[in-house]
């Protein structure tokens, strides 16, 4: 018997098991180089992150890393201070260049002056909406510290159950008051701070009645749900005076806006135009007056339309 014939057949099966072996060593080869480059990139990322983390802590303990922090504590944000620093130093230095360009050099200081409003204006507007989802949850605090206090529960444990109950951002700040008393702080203290936090009118009438509360005693629940239900007539009120407000605030916005663009249709129109006020006694008084006066505009119109908290 010859095996002759086999010979084409077992050649091509060792040639097809060569192929399918270097195939599997290329596939294993590249997911080797995948994995290495991956675990590399892991790496240099966390010592990115390590090095971020150590100059953040070290910007935490000048004055305006203090600033930065207690800024975005307020608004609830949980960026690092010295990376919105350098966010706003690159918005300043954005504008800087916008206005060095397009409008002239001698107002481009005026740059880093504007980027640091902008982002202040940013971190103002997250605390002011924390503030009002805060206060907008006013009449459910009040109601379950009621019904806790029906219970029979304390005055603390009634806060640590509704800093369970209720959703953030309420929630986050319900749990740093029952932290400071479950490690000894004064009830008062407390929430005092908590009132500081908050700023609103709703906040004090509910940390008052707390206080004397806890001070005098008396029917504490009856208290809390007078308050729960004016708390929600209150929060109906507020979001109708918005709703009204929020033209003037709009138009206050717009002046602002029109103002500053009107120097760049101008400089548009006659390139060079507000560079030559910058360098004349009258285009210098003509520019401050117009600066002047949109910026009365802006403040007088906020102030109409801003509702006390």
């Amino acid at each position: 018997m010859t095996f002759a014939p086999l010979i084409p057949v077992l050649a091509a099966a060792v040639a097809v098991t060569l192929l399918l072996g270097i195939r599997e060593l290329l596939r294993i080869a590249r997911d080797r180089r995948r994995y290495v480059a991956a675990a590399e990139l892991e790496s240099q990322e966390e010592q990115v992150t390590s090095a971020l983390r150590a100059w953040d802590a070290r910007f935490r303990r000048t004055r305006p890393g203090r600033w930065f922090a207690g800024e975005l504590d307020l608004a609830g944000l949980s960026f690092p201070p010295l990376v919105v620093a350098l966010v706003t130093l690159a918005v300043g230095a954005g504008i800087t260049w916008m206005i060095w360009r397009f409008l002239a050099p001698a107002l481009a200081i005026l740059g880093m002056v504007a980027g640091f409003v902008l982002v202040r204006a940013y971190l103002h507007r997250a605390q002011q909406r924390r503030q009002d989802a805060i206060v907008a949850q006013m009449p459910e605090l009040a109601r379950i510290l009621a019904n806790a206090s029906y219970a029979g529960l304390s005055l603390p444990t009634a806060l640590a159950v509704a800093s369970r109950e209720l959703a953030e951002p309420a929630r986050g700040e319900l749990a740093r008051i029952a932290d400071r008393l479950r490690f000894g702080a004064p009830l008062e203290s407390a929430l005092q701070e908590f009132r500081q936090r908050v700023r609103s009118r709703e906040a004090g009438v509910l940390i008052a009645t707390l206080i004397v509360s806890s001070r005098s005693g008396g029917s504490l629940v009856t208290a809390l749900r007078d308050i729960a239900r004016s708390l929600e007539q209150r929060k109906e009120t507020r979001r109708q005076i918005k709703t009204t407000l929020s033209g003037p605030m709009a138009t206050a916005n717009a002046i602002l806006v029109i103002g500053i663009a009107l120097l760049f249709v101008l400089n548009l129109i006659q390139p060079g135009t507000v560079q030559a006020m910058t360098q004349s006694p009258a285009g210098v008084l003509s520019l401050a007056a117009a600066g002047l006066l949109f910026s009365v505009g802006y403040l007088v119109i906020r102030a109409m339309a801003k509702v006390e908290p």
